[in-house]
């Protein structure tokens, strides 16, 4: 008991706090009891260790939000990637009418803790773009090829007169044929046997009214002895357009079609144009 009363009075005795001050002004004394001074220190230490500890947490928050946020914006590329990558396979699927087998897809490789390598996905998907364009590119340009090559008949009828040496009709002598004469009635629409632009609307000496059309990739047709001419130059046209109505006009035995195909600046044969390919 004694001892508990020593301890307790030793505890509030005051302790005397003196502020010097670096002026001529009198000295600050503040007492307070010994009890007091060591819980301001203890309730000091905590405050200190606990702003610490927040502000240890507040970073440990930020850099778990920039990882967070890096990740998520990984993830939304990798969407978009395997996002063109569908579209693309669907589009490649619609043209060659095959069935996916969605290869791109399946190459995910995977780390230790199950989670997708982010890095190694963005390489495959990079290939397979690569991959995907070049493929692209292929299709666009056979596409561009193939509405520039001449393709079927300009108009339904007989072949009258071939490609080639040949007597002419006219005069009897022997003459090279630039073309094909196809037999039509009067009146039959001339239709263009691929797309291309109208260079040559008009007559032209012998050939009567006479249509040309640039078709690119080295291709050139032309349609002759036409009653009327239904384009104009510059037009753009489509496989399958009307450019003229048939006719006789020019140097004619009949009504026909005089049809030519120009591949290099060299007339050919149009006989091999006239069936589609499969």
């Amino acid at each position: 008991m004694h001892k508990t009363k020593r301890l307790l009075r030793k505890c509030f005795t005051p302790i005397t706090i003196m502020l010097v001050p670096h002026s001529k002004s009198k000295l600050w004394r503040v007492r307070v009891p010994l009890a007091g001074l060591l819980a301001a220190v203890i309730l000091w230490g905590f405050g200190t260790f606990y702003v610490v500890s927040i502000g240890v947490q507040t970073v440990k928050y930020y850099q778990m939000s920039e990882q967070l946020s890096y990740f998520s914006g990984q993830f939304t590329e990798m969407r978009s990637t395997i996002a063109s990558l569908e579209k693309a396979e669907e589009e490649f699927t619609r043209l060659f009418s095959l069935k996916s087998k969605k290869k791109v897809l399946e190459a995910v490789s995977s780390n230790d803790t199950g989670s997708p390598d982010i890095d190694v996905l963005k390489k495959q998907a990079a290939q397979a773009m690569v991959s995907v364009a070049s493929i692209k590119r292929y299709v666009e340009e056979e596409r561009d090829i193939y509405y520039a090559t001449p393709v079927g008949w300009p108009v339904p009828g007989a072949l009258s007169s071939p490609y080639g040496k040949r007597e002419h009709p006219r005069t009897g002598e022997p003459a090279f044929h630039s073309g094909i004469d196809i037999r039509v009635p009067p009146g039959t629409p001339v239709k263009a046997t691929a797309d291309g632009i109208v260079s040559v609307s008009g007559w032209v000496a012998g050939n009567g009214n006479i249509v040309i059309v640039e078709h690119g990739r080295g291709f050139t047709t032309a349609y002759a002895h036409n009653k009327q001419n239904l384009v104009k130059v510059g037009q753009k046209v489509r496989r399958g357009d009307t450019l003229a109505i048939s006719g006789s006009t020019g140097v004619t035995t009949g009504p026909h079609l005089h049809y030519e195909v120009w591949k290099g600046q060299r007339q050919v044969n149009p006989i091999s144009f006239l069936e589609e390919k499969s």
